[in-house]
């Protein structure tokens, strides 16, 4: 009898190890393609974690920020990373590790002297470039901005901001000084005009809610383990 039992509780026990996780982020300076792979800063780190966890089967994938987002609130079994933890999507997922601090800042072409933004009323009046679902559209949305020109991402709105299609943009400065090389544009004639210092905050990676709780668990071990023996690379 005791032997039926704990093959009972071994058959219902979550099989961690044999979980199909899904890391999903978006393009930016901390995750991108590198010869077809997606690699990047916090891909490594994220990718050591699950490692180190057991995780036998893993797939990392970079979509658009709102593609990325839907899938991690809809699917089980999705990681997310890096998203910025605030009070409205603390009940959204399970959150498993902060994996670094994060400023944001509106940036102008340098030339658009017409452009004079000091406060964050003083950028009311501007169109502003962000990125679908991403916490920089949720503040400024909340904050009752109305002139919010959505895109997929971060080089769509830097685009536009070179072409004058918009005034402003959210970006970390890691972002901006990213896109300046990648579009071959002098950094000088792109300004920071003024920090959200409101939005600064802890990306994380988190799990979608449907993942079981153990699989979350796990990870969060794995992490904080590689973290305190001084085995992962901070993000900055």
């Amino acid at each position: 009898m005791r032997r039926w039992l704990a093959v009972l509780i071994l058959l219902a026990a979550p099989a961690v190890h044999a979980q199909t996780v899904q890391a999903v982020t978006e393009d930016s300076a901390y995750s991108y393609l590198e010869q077809g792979r997606v690699a990047g800063p916090a891909t490594e780190v994220v990718r050591a974690a699950l490692t180190r966890a057991g995780f036998d089967t893993v797939r990392f994938d970079l979509y658009p920020w709102a593609r990325a987002y839907e899938m991690a609130l809809s699917q089980p079994n999705v990681l997310i990373f890096l998203i910025a933890r605030t009070p409205e999507r603390e009940h959204r997922f399970k959150w498993v590790a902060e994996l670094m601090k994060m400023e944001y800042h509106l940036y102008k072409l340098a030339a658009r002297s017409d452009i004079q933004v000091s406060s964050l009323e003083a950028a009311r009046r501007h169109s502003i470039g962000v990125i679908r679902d991403d916490v920089r559209q949720q503040y400024l949305k909340r904050k009752g901005f109305e002139h919010l020109v959505v895109s997929p991402g971060n080089d769509e709105n830097f685009r536009q901001l070179l072409a004058g299609r918009v005034d402003l943009v959210a970006l970390a400065h890691s972002d901006a000084m990213l896109l300046c090389a990648k579009y071959h544009v002098d950094c000088s004639t792109v300004a920071r005009v003024l920090t959200l210092d409101e939005l600064t905050v802890g990306l994380y990676m988190a799990f979608s809610q449907m993942t079981d709780d153990p699989v979350a668990e796990r990870l969060g071990r794995a992490y904080r383990a590689l973290k305190a023996e001084g085995a992962l690379a901070p993000l900055e």
